[in-house]
């Protein structure tokens, strides 16, 4: 599989987990019949993120030190323009070894 298809497979795949994450966190802190809704859209999309993910046939170990650095990025994202929450240096710090780790791995032959 070409490296451009698994980078699209696992920033779905990281999207959609992050996505899911965050509408079940909706959902813990909602109330009423929203809370359910809420709920089942992040299982829904958590099942989906566990099918995309597991499409590809490739060496999970060595690629999920891409995903790693992917499911970091879209997280900060979301944290930044959905909950209003900026990262703050440590966070960038330790955001910046993440993506080090995830060069090493997928660059290293």
């Amino acid at each position: 599989m070409r490296l451009a298809v698994i980078l699209l497979l696992l920033a779905v795949a990281a999207t959609l987990e992050v996505t899911g994450d965050a509408l079940m966190r909706n959902g813990l802190h909602a109330s009423g019949p929203a809370r359910l809704w809420w709920l089942i859209g992040g299982t829904l999309v958590l099942a989906i993120y566990g099918i995309v993910v597991n499409l590809a046939p490739w060496d999970f170990g060595r690629v999920l030190g891409v995903y790693v650095v992917l499911f970091f990025i879209v997280a900060q994202l979301v944290n930044r323009f959905g909950y209003g929450i900026r990262p703050d240096l440590p966070l960038m710090i330790g955001g910046g070894l993440i993506c080090a780790g995830g060069l090493v791995i997928t660059l290293w032959r």
